[in-house]
């Protein structure tokens, strides 16, 4: 293993620096996870031909490399300590290309998820998905964790919208996946293998997007429910009606009262626990007054959006929840799904951990796909990765596996769930899955202890 007074790679690499404050500012990402050391190095890339130097200087010297794009990762999937060189992408961040013809967009990892969707505007197409934190992540990071978003209940996550990439593989040969078609079967999947591997595979340097026709009509609604329980029943139950909204978000109570002190808004005023819908397409206004109908029966307070200006003050506030929560201490993120019919079941258990534990737990769903969000916040300076908070994150992981469901939806393994990953995949294809890591990667030097 290579140190920081002994790396050729560092040496050697154009773009490498061992300045302290890199270091620090590199080996962290957002997940609220500090490691005990910092990286030997950084390099910064700004283009192709670094990261394959970067990856072939590695693979002769056995040196450990961390990919990193805008470090806005939930899980520690993108965290360094000593001993390893981290591989920063953020400077690798144009849009090459733009087809409106066959709606898609060619562009490199370090390009902002908003960035997109504002080039794609200028055509009349958007990209779908949309994380939260689409003004600040990365496209790169996000087909590194297959993000998901708001939007993705209706069209899909990540996975879904990337046809192509161009990969840089661990011994600096260059891999094309995918292809630039909508459709194509020939050989394996190798473009759905690489979409989601938490860079433990090849770093991706390039991606084909596709794009999809900005929706002609949207109707938005907001719903007020006396507590999470009745909102939750609520997303069940649009569900169970067959609709298909392009958002439906939760919130709960404490959620509400956090971004109300953030925006100055009211929201926790008139419930204690909010549903955000929005349906798009010719037939938004009469699938809106379907959706209308199926939660009303629950619902103590209904607004539809006046006009667009208001539907993205609702949106906004959806957007700001985490933000929110980052106010008031460390936030620790956790990522569970359920089958969407058991949504209420999931809250109620979560309220159980949250007693017995004696941590604070705020929640948002994307509730149309049964993905949860349960944060645990403690105050600034206390571990999220030991006592209580991470004890309350596994029994989250084992409520979601109860209740039929799955330990990440969308932010991925990383470092921090990797004590129950076993429980959720099985011996058999655990195993299997480290074997195909091993055939991208022998000597074990991209992103190890990371993903599976």
């Amino acid at each position: 293993m290579t140190t920081l007074a002994t790396s050729p790679v560092l040496d050697a690499h154009p773009r490498a620096s061992i300045d302290e404050q890199d270091r620090r500012q590199a080996s962290v990402d957002r997940s609220g996870y500090v490691p005990e050391t910092y990286a030997d190095g950084v390099i910064f890339a700004q283009d192709i031909d670094d990261v394959v130097l970067a990856m072939k200087l590695a693979h002769e010297h056995g040196a450990i490399i961390v990919p990193r794009g805008a470090g806005t990762g939930l899980a520690a999937g993108s965290s360094a300590q000593a001993g390893q060189i981290v591989l920063d992408l953020s400077r690798m961040d144009k849009i090459l290309q733009i087809d409106p013809v066959e709606a898609t967009a060619v562009v490199q990892p370090g390009v902002i998820n908003a960035a997109v969707n504002h080039a794609a505007g200028e055509h009349g197409l958007f990209y779908a998905p949309d994380p939260a934190s689409t003004a600040i992540c990365s496209i790169g990071g996000n087909i590194a964790t297959n993000a998901g978003g708001m939007w993705c209940a209706k069209y899909g996550v990540t996975r879904e919208s990337v046809l192509s990439l161009l990969v840089v593989l661990p011994d600096g040969q260059l891999l094309r996946t995918g292809r630039r078609t909508i459709k194509g079967v020939a050989g394996y999947d190798m473009n759905a293998l690489m979409i989601g591997s938490e860079g433990t595979l090849g770093i991706v340097v390039e991606a084909l997007l596709r794009l999809r026709p900005k929706p002609k009509h949207t109707s938005t609604l907001v719903a007020y429910f006396p507590d999470e329980n009745a909102a939750a029943k609520a997303a069940s139950a649009v569900i169970a009606e067959r609709l298909t909204p392009s958002v439906l978000e939760l919130m709960c109570g404490k959620t509400l009262k956090a971004v109300d002190a953030t925006l100055g808004t009211d929201h926790q005023s008139r419930g204690g626990a909010l549903l955000l819908a929005q349906t798009d397409g010719y037939g938004a206004h009469l699938e809106m007054q379907a959706l209308q109908e199926a939660i009303a029966p629950l619902a103590g307070h209904i607004e539809i959006a006046r006009d667009e200006a208001q539907a993205q003050a609702l949106i906004e506030a959806r957007r700001q929840a985490i933000p929110s929560m980052e106010l008031l201490g460390t936030a620790s993120i956790c990522d569970i799904g359920v089958p969407r019919h058991r949504l209420a079941e999931a809250f109620a258990g979560l309220q159980r951990i949250e007693d017995e534990r004696g941590v604070s737990i705020f929640t948002i769903a994307h509730a149309a796909d049964g993905n949860l969000h349960p944060i645990i916040v403690v105050p600034e300076g206390q571990s999220i990765t030991s006592g209580a908070p991470k004890a309350a994150l596994g029994d989250m992981f084992h409520l979601a596996q109860l209740l039929g469901g799955t330990l990440t939806g969308e932010h991925g393994i990383g470092l921090l769930k990797q004590d129950w990953l076993a429980e959720e995949l099985g011996e058999t294809s655990l195993a299997l899955q480290r074997r195909l890591r091993a055939v991208f990667d022998p000597r074990g030097i991209l992103n190890p202890g990371k993903a599976i």
